[in-house]
């Protein structure tokens, strides 16, 4: 009979082990199965594409100082750009990111996940802008066009053009600070601020006066802003790329022989009116150091940002004895060009009669 009941014994012991197990394999497939799902909606949450921007369309995301998470949630749900609100506050959880969002202006491309968006908006990688600022008359037009994509206000940007400070750094002044921007195209960041890019203009300014370039200056005897200056008068004369050096040579035969410039697109920056079409004794009279009818020499800057092209045409302008020029009657954008006032006279002639024929006043 002992041996009966160890063998019960036996049998319930191994049957509530055996149950243990059963147990603890059910509680494991269970822990399996939620961590699993747990771990699945995590990844979901995560690496799933969330973002929905329509095709050929182009959307960013504004993050400015001191917003909070809540703003820039506000701001995707606002534009109907989460495909899920609620695994993107997941993904925001998991990152604990709801407070370290930097500042900037961020490119949303269509099915971009979370992680790539909140990674982005953390470590601040933002898309560049391209600003370019060809064809600019004045500091005013300059601010606006190069502003216009930053945040950056156009008043910002000219309180720190104009700044004394700032000037005397450059070892420039207000009238030929716009010499430090060559047109071109740059990228940027959206919230680059007045200083920093006035810095990066210099960077650019100096990599433009190659060793090259700067020994030329001796040969045309003048200053860095000087020969943008001059430039830029050219550039106002004509658009022509081969006629550029020539108009230069002419200017600078003028200035060795302390002849006035007397050029006309310096009338129209005195009176600031480019719309000018035939210039007549009431402007040649207006009293500006801009106008090199009434005052010799260069102006006191540049009356337009010149371009690449018209910065070289002064640095290899052509040796010749024009003294005159005048625009030709045939309107094709080119010039009469003489030695002898006689000659200009009669160049002068045929363009006023053309210019009645068209009835041009």
């Amino acid at each position: 009979m002992a041996k009966k009941s160890n063998v019960k014994d036996k049998n319930k012991k191994n049957s509530r082990n055996n149950s243990l197990i059963h147990k603890i394999l059910i509680s494991l497939a269970l822990f399996l199965i939620i961590g699993g799902t747990l771990g699945g909606y995590i990844a979901y949450s995560l690496f799933s594409p969330n973002i929905s921007v329509e095709d050929g369309k182009k959307e960013y995301l504004l993050v400015y100082e001191n917003e909070c998470y809540d703003d820039i949630l506000s701001q995707l749900e606002s534009k109907n750009l989460l495909k899920s609100v609620i695994t993107f506050k997941t993904a925001s959880w998991i990152l604990n990111s709801k407070k370290v969002f930097k500042p900037g202006r961020y490119q949303l491309s269509n099915e971009m996940n979370n992680i790539t968006l909140i990674r982005n908006l953390i470590y601040g990688r933002q898309t560049p802008i391209s600003i370019s600022f060809n064809n600019v008359r004045t500091k005013e037009i300059l601010a606006e066009r190069i502003t216009k994509k930053l945040k950056l206000t156009r008043e910002e940007f000219l309180q720190e053009l104009n700044s004394a400070s700032t000037l005397d750094n450059l070892g420039l002044n207000k009238n030929t600070i716009v010499c430090l921007f060559i047109p071109n195209t740059y990228e940027v960041y959206w919230d680059i601020t007045a200083e920093e890019l006035i810095d990066r203009m210099k960077k650019e300014y100096d990599k433009f006066w190659t060793d090259e370039r700067t020994d030329k200056l001796l040969e045309v005897g003048l200053t860095k802003e000087e020969v943008s200056t001059l430039a830029s008068i050219v550039e106002e004369e004509t658009k022509k790329a081969d006629e550029q050096p020539v108009v230069a040579g002419l200017y600078l035969n003028r200035i060795h022989k302390n002849i006035p410039l007397q050029a006309d697109p310096t009338v129209k920056f005195a009176v600031q009116d480019f719309s000018l079409r035939r210039i007549y004794k009431k402007h040649l009279e207006y009293d500006s150091p801009y106008n090199t009818y009434k005052y010799a020499g260069l102006p006191p800057g540049p009356i337009r940002i010149p371009s690449i092209q018209a910065i070289d045409a002064v640095l290899n302008f052509k040796n010749h004895n024009y003294i005159y020029m005048c625009a030709k009657e045939d309107f094709s954008g080119y010039h009469n060009f003489a030695t002898t006032y006689k000659e200009h006279q009669d160049n002068a002639e045929k363009y006023r009669r053309a210019l009645n024929r068209r009835g041009i006043r």
